[in-house]
Parts: structure tokens; C-alpha cells; sequence
């Protein structure tokens, strides 16, 4: 190889490393180009998820207060529809009491007061059913856990551990005794 040829393959291979170098610029910018892209991508959907992830959480803290509001409003009101199913127990009452003051037979005045209280009973008790509290039966057999034996007594009558006699009546609430029934056992 001549000197010329030399000199000229010098310069071919030192065009293809400068188009190389080109090349490899070129494909570094534009992959750098390309990571740019992305990052700027990733940061946009990153603030966006941490708005997404802000405004779940103030939604999260309202609905969250707006139960505790609405959780204290039902414990505090409970008992309203109880109290209004009492106001006509209460307007009966009033009725007796102001029936008591007019000027009548005595006789007549008593029996009077004497049905009205009767019937003013039994819409109580017909109430409290409906809110689910019962009397506890007087016929039942004796359960230690809705009477109270207050007194045990011989009988002719009633089998051992039976109720004898009823002192005062017990309540309960569904299942629950509201008041044991103090009552006299059969020995």
C-alpha cells in the first residue's frame, strides 16, 4: 500500500469514527431526550396521584366527621320515638286528673277514674310492647335470672320452686330483664 492509499484509508476510517461518534451523539441525545420525557412524565402523574391521594382523604376525614355527627345525633335522639308514643299515656293522665276536680257523685267520679285508669294502663303497656318492653309472665315457671325470690313458703297448691305469689311485677327490654320480678316461692 502506497502512502496516498494509506493517507486515504486514514481519512475513511477517521470519517466513519467521526459519523460513528455522530451517530452515537445523535442516539445519546435522543435517548437522553427520550428519559427526559419519561421523567417529566412519572413527576405529572406523580402530582397528579398526590392530588388524587389528597382530595381521597379530605373526602375520607368528611364523610368520617359527617358519621360521628350523624352517630351522636341517633344516640342523643334515640328515645324520641319512645317519648312521642308516651304523649298520649301522658294526655290520659291529664284527662283523669282534671276529671277528679269536677264536682260529681262520688260513686259515679270513682268508677269514672277507675276505668280511665284502667284504660290509660293498658295503653301504657300496649306502648311499651311496642318498643319491646314486656311484663315477665306471673304463670311462668321460677328463672332465677327474671325473679327474685324474696320469700319461699310451704303450698298445697303450687309444686316446689314454682311462683306461690307475685310481689312486684319484672320487666325486660326484648331479652334482657329490665327488673327482676320480686315474687314468693313454693318450698
Amino acid at each position: 500500500m502506497s502512502k496516498e492509499e494509506l493517507q486515504e484509508e486514514n481519512l475513511k476510517n477517521e470519517e466513519e469514527i467521526t459519523e460513528n461518534e455522530e451517530t452515537n451523539s445523535d442516539e445519546a441525545i435522543a435517548e437522553a431526550e427520550a428519559v427526559e420525557n419519561e421523567f417529566d412524565l412519572l413527576q405529572t402523574e406523580l402530582a397528579e396521584l398526590k392530588d388524587k391521594y389528597a382530595r381521597v382523604h379530605a373526602d375520607f376525614d368528611n364523610i368520617k366527621k359527617r358519621l360521628e355527627r350523624e352517630k351522636y345525633t341517633a344516640v342523643e335522639y334515640a328515645n324520641e320515638k319512645f317519648a312521642k308514643d308516651m304523649i298520649p299515656v301522658m294526655d290520659a293522665l291529664d284527662g283523669a286528673m282534671k276529671s277528679a276536680s269536677t264536682d260529681a257523685d262520688k260513686a259515679e267520679l270513682f268508677d269514672k277514674l277507675k276505668e280511665g285508669i284502667e284504660l290509660t294502663h293498658k295503653q301504657f303497656l300496649t306502648q311499651l310492647e311496642k318498643h319491646g318492653v314486656t311484663m315477665v309472665a306471673h304463670d311462668e315457671p321460677f328463672d332465677p335470672n327474671i325473679h327474685n325470690a324474696v320469700q319461699a313458703v310451704d303450698s298445697e297448691d303450687v309444686e316446689s320452686g314454682q311462683i306461690v305469689q307475685t310481689f312486684q311485677t319484672g320487666y325486660k327490654y326484648k331479652d334482657r330483664p329490665l327488673r327482676e320480678a320480686m315474687v314468693i316461692v313454693a318450698n
